[in-house]
């Protein structure tokens, strides 16, 4: 039996409309900044919540639609069924925004910026030739340190006129000078990061959704054995987040096959694995694995066909980007 599916052709409808809307906010707003640049600016616990977004909900989006039946108990039959799958991931309003505490190791420019509100006795009385060499000291002691800062502002998700603040708690730091150890404090401050949203006025049918869409090919059965496949070639989604490139494979088995399929019910054991790449920075490996069991109702192409499973997913999604801090330092999340 031959089975051709053409599924939900206003996902590239709607696809368009995104691509044409972001393309011209970009002309307007001429803001060019993509998600590997943005990356750049933050350390890795102010980057983990800034994609956390997306960390939520791609996993589960991509285990979706691998099926909706279980293979014919059949030792040699032809059942070929290809179609498009779309997948979106959706997002409230809270997701927009987040607040948390996290390290955060400041640049120069950032040290020379708080160090910029001291007005301590101590350095304040300091002759100008030797304020100016505390002054690279202190840049020296808080450049490229850990320190436990507040972090809030928008995810990738959030508003493109929003941006992210860190605030640093304060601290005291001992410099040399020539009359011996100072103690100098150094208040707390905000500094703001040319940090914003990147989707956040992005929108298809009236929600905030990064899509993705893929062709499937389901091919069997032999030994009641049916294999699907998914390929999306090097693609881009949008400017913002790159690339996209996306291969997947599964088999469904039914074991009735062996005992003359004598079920009233199809039933199969069912493995999924995927992996998907955007550009150099963002890496998703699913899979799935669970049983499913379907029965066909009806003649011909006037049927109707429920199924139900259960399905146990996992994913591990990775971001790798370089931390620029006046020298370059490799960064690797690996978030899931």
């Amino acid at each position: 039996m031959k089975h051709f599916s053409s599924l939900l052709l206003f996902f590239f409808l709607a696809s368009a409309v995104y691509a044409r809307q972001n393309q011209q906010n970009q002309q307007t707003s001429g803001q060019d900044k993509d998600l590997q640049q943005i990356l750049q600016i933050l350390s890795s616990d102010a980057a983990k919540k800034y994609v956390g977004p997306i960390v939520s909900g791609f996993g589960s989006d991509l285990n979706g639609g691998w099926f909706h039946r279980a293979p014919s108990a059949s030792v040699f039959g032809f059942d070929l069924e290809f179609g498009v799958v779309a997948m979106g991931t959706l997002f409230n309003d809270e997701n927009k925004r987040f607040s948390s505490s996290g390290i955060f190791q400041f640049d120069s420019s950032q040290a020379n910026y708080l160090i910029s509100s001291v007005n301590d006795p101590n350095y304040n009385s300091l002759p100008p030739a030797q304020k100016e060499q505390v002054r690279r000291d202190l840049i020296n002691q808080i450049r490229g340190k850990d320190f436990s800062v507040d972090i809030s502002g928008p995810t990738v998700i959030g508003d493109e006129r929003d941006s992210m603040k860190i605030k640093f708690q304060g601290g005291q730091f001992t410099v040399n000078t020539p009359g011996g150890p100072q103690t100098i404090n150094v208040p707390s401050t905000n500094v703001t990061l040319p940090v914003t949203g990147l989707l956040g006025d992005k929108k298809i049918l009236g929600k905030n959704m990064v899509p993705l869409a893929t062709p499937q090919l389901s091919i069997g059965t032999i030994f009641g054995t049916q294999v699907t496949l998914r390929y999306l070639p090097e693609v881009e989604i949008s400017s913002e987040m790159g690339k996209v490139k996306y291969f997947g494979f599964g088999l469904q088995h039914n074991p009735a096959v062996w005992f003359g399929g004598e079920l009233p019910i199809d039933i199969s054991a069912s493995f999924f694995t995927q992996k998907l790449e955007t550009g150099s920075v963002f890496e998703a490996k699913t899979t799935a694995f669970g049983v499913n069991a379907s029965k066909r109702l009806g003649w011909g192409f006037l049927n109707l066909t429920p199924y139900v499973g259960y399905m146990v997913e996992s994913s591990t999604l990775t971001f790798t980007y370089d931390y620029m801090l006046d020298t370059v330092h490799s960064t690797h999340l690996p978030l899931g």
